[in-house]
């Protein structure tokens, strides 16, 4: 295997859709993927394709594959991790071997307190280099790491804590938020209180005298005092390849949220080898910066992409426009980032300070850009093709998910670009758009995402919940992982996702993504985001109510509402005519950022919105309450 172009992407993608075993051996040989024991049989699908294993017979460690193999190299010397405070004043940088050696003290520390191979570790921690020694630390004597979003309060911790039984949980006493202190450790204190099965709590004192930190005795330790008595040196462990790894939450339409198990081998095999370096490019050169919390995947994207290929990355606290709104255009002016992930949301927010933000600033160090987390509208896309790429750079969308370890969809070098659009299924996963009988659709025919076949990056089933796992991806369509997308491939062969499934609006009996609409509304210039919802409607099954979120100056009155409206009928035409247009200060997100349309429907109908323990920003839940009442 070796880099390739258009056409040869192609037969590749068909080569590998028709053997994904075969694949996985080539990106094994590709990347040089490192096992201790190797593999005896590459898949084994003898339980149907919904218990497929991989690699089975072999033993590896991720720690093994993204840290250890620089051992005794040049890169072992150069930076890996380089961290900015919220104060630009407050930075540090760590060298392979630094980093190293305090993943190995913080492991021996784990071991000390009882972390055996298999047991759950919670991290519950803000963007700081410690994060990720924490990530590493955990991995590197089997035991289950367990990501938890920084911004999390006490309910959402209870529910992922207690459901991955965790025996250790790792914090700081808090973390810098538009410069004021943020608690955490007195919040996990809190959660504390209903999860029976944590021993012990190491705290990182990040904030010292600027916050209080009670200690609990026999149960809170000091991270630096506990972790300096180690020695930097320590072995790494030997894991069964099919060996849980990462335990990473995701939230559910209904009911709890999802606990999905990602191995040794699956989340290095999709997402790291298969999907960012041999689809997108990553080279061990580039310095990687995915603005993010540790609590969603990306998360462990920035932690195993640069370091398994040699690279380095950009760790920033914080916000992206505090102190000042150019922050995030200086981090990559100033880090000289090669190698940018956005998402859709953080644009869609920067782009309201306007083009002079950007362009005063020297972004000449980017080389590939990349983007995931939801779908695109046409406004930001172009805005950050014009302004950041420049018309020049490559611009790669990428989709997946929390269950699939890595992408369904993704852009290439190779492939053309358009607005939100995707070059080519992931590699081997035998992606396929189509209708509710499992039959492929037509180019410009809206479908539901599935996957034909086997892959690596799937979730070992969710957590001790065989029969969800089942139920949520299996079931609907016998045979086929059903995602929960609608996508459609246009007459170039390019692919576009259209929202959630459930997000989807029927209108006198078409169907519509909401992106459809959305870019309507924001491309007027007047709206920064927009949530569209279908509701039910007598005469044409759903109508369209839209929540948009106006433009700094742009008055939030009912002349605006009638703009909107208005625009929505121009483009799409009268059967669309939104029953309400609503005006609100901010969307209800997730801690990746995306709008919950759901939420937005189910609070608009009065019913129960479901999970909300993964929102970002809860009290847009009530200002849109407020809004309805009224």
């Amino acid at each position: 295997m070796r880099h390739c172009g258009e056409h040869e992407l192609a037969a590749l993608e068909r080569r590998a859709n028709a053997d994904p075993a075969w694949l996985m051996q080539r990106v094994f040989e590709f990347c040089d993927f490192r096992f201790y024991e190797p593999y005896e049989q590459m898949l084994d699908t003898s339980r149907g394709i919904e218990w497929a294993r991989w690699c089975v017979g072999g033993t590896t460690n991720i720690v093994r594959n993204c840290i250890d193999r620089h051992r005794d190299t040049p890169t072992w010397q150069r930076p890996f991790l380089v961290w900015e405070g919220e104060d630009r004043n407050a930075r540090r940088s760590l060298s392979y071997a630094d980093f190293d050696a305090e993943v190995c003290r913080l492991a021996g520390a784990l071991e000390v307190l009882g972390v055996q191979r298999g047991d759950r570790v919670g991290l519950y921690m803000p963007n700081l280099p410690e994060t990720f020694v924490a990530f590493f630390a955990v991995l590197k004597i089997g035991a289950v790491v367990m990501p938890l979003f920084s911004g999390f309060g006490p309910q959402p911790l209870v529910a992922r804590l207690n459901d991955g039984e965790a025996k250790v949980v790792l914090t700081a006493d808090g973390t810098w938020r538009r410069g004021a202190p943020g608690a955490m450790k007195s919040v996990l204190d809190q959660a504390l209180d209903s999860v029976p099965s944590v021993q012990h709590v190491l705290v990182l004192r990040h904030l010292g005298a600027a916050i209080d930190c009670p200690m609990r005795t026999g149960r809170d330790l000091d991270w630096a005092s506990t972790v300096a008595r180690q020695p930097a040196e320590k072995p790494t462990a030997e894991m069964a390849a099919d060996a849980a790894a990462v335990l990473l939450y995701t939230s559910g339409t209904t009911g709890k949220p999802k606990g999905c198990v990602w191995t040794h081998v699956s989340f290095l095999g999709s997402m790291v080898t298969r999907d960012m370096h041999i689809c997108a490019d990553f080279r061990s050169t580039d310095r990687f910066f995915f603005m993010s919390d540790m609590g969603w995947m990306v998360g462990a994207m920035c932690a195993c992409i640069p370091s398994y290929f040699g690279g380095s990355l950009l760790v920033a606290e914080g916000t992206p426009d505090f102190p000042d709104t150019g922050r995030f255009w200086r981090l990559l002016q100033d880090h000289k980032v090669t190698y940018l992930g956005v998402a859709p949301t953080l644009i869609r927010g920067l782009m309201r300070y306007g083009d002079t933000e950007v362009e005063q600033f020297d972004l000449s160090s980017l080389r590939i850009t990349v983007s995931g987390g939801e779908a695109w509208t046409e406004a930001p896309w172009r805005w950050f093709f014009d302004h950041v790429c420049k018309r020049r750079l490559p611009f790669l969308n990428i989709v997946g998910g929390t269950e699939v370890g890595g992408c369904n969809f993704t852009g290439t070098v190779h492939h053309p670009l358009r607005p939100g659009s995707f070059g080519m299924g992931g590699l081997g996963v035998g992606a396929d758009i189509v209708d509710d009988a499992g039959q492929p659709v037509r180019p410009g025919q809206v479908g539901e995402l599935v996957l034909r076949n086997p892959n690596i990056g799937f979730t070992k089933s969710l957590w001790r919940d065989d029969q969800r796992y089942l139920d949520s991806y299996w079931r609907t369509l016998p045979g086929l992982w059903v995602h929960g997308d609608f996508a459609m491939r246009d007459e170039h062969g390019l692919i576009y996702i259209l929202g959630r499934s459930d997000d989807t609006i029927k209108v006198s009996g078409k169907r519509t993504g909401p992106s459809e609409i959305e870019t309507l509304l924001t491309g007027t210039g007047k709206v920064s985001e927009a949530a569209v919802i279908g509701v039910p409607d007598d005469v044409k099954g759903s109508a369209i109510v839209c929540v948009c979120v106006a433009m700094p100056g742009v008055a939030a009155d009912a002349a605006l509402e009638q703009e909107l409206s208005a625009a929505v009928v121009k483009g799409m035409g009268s059967s669309y005519r939104p029953r309400q247009v609503l005006l609100v200060s901010d969307l209800p997100k997730t801690r990746n950022m995306k709008i919950m349309r759901r939420v937005v429907r189910a609070v608009y109908k009065g019913d129960s919105p479901g999970d909300l323990s993964s929102l970002v920003n809860p009290e847009a839940v009530s200002e849109l309450q407020a809004r309805l009442v009224a």
